[in-house]
């Protein structure tokens, strides 16, 4: 599995409770809100004299109707990542939140976009 196929795992595993009516590994064709959507696909190199590792662009979108209640969920959704812990083939460094931003289709829902950089070493 690579580094960010891990990651992602371990981030929809994290958010499988929090309140979001799905999460998804991609823009979903259908789904209600509020809903997530996790890239974890752009991977670079980490590694180091011994051994291999990963830098990961994670890149989350929680997507709702109402602003309010979309401000709270991406508060929520932010918490639960930095809280997460990969396990298996990669062992999770470092995870540093770059920015947030909020920002609305202008024929359909708000989108919450949250960017964090993580770091991954193969255990």
């Amino acid at each position: 599995m690579s580094a960010g196929a891990a990651l992602q795992a371990a981030v929809v595993s994290s958010l499988a409770d929090a309140g979001l009516a799905g999460v998804f590994d991609g823009p979903p064709a259908r789904a209600a809100y509020p809903y997530a959507a996790i890239d974890a696909g752009a991977e670079s190199d980490w590694s180091h004299k011994t051994g291999s590792g990963r830098e990961v662009a994670l890149a989350v979108t929680v997507w709702d109707d109402q602003p309010v209640r979309l401000r709270s969920m991406a508060d929520a959704v932010e918490q639960r990542i930095a809280a997460i812990e990969v396990s298996g083939e990669w062992q999770l460094v470092s995870l540093r939140f770059v920015r947030r931003r909020v920002i609305r289709d202008v024929a359909g829902p708000w989108a919450a976009a949250i960017d964090f950089r993580a770091r991954l070493l193969a255990s």
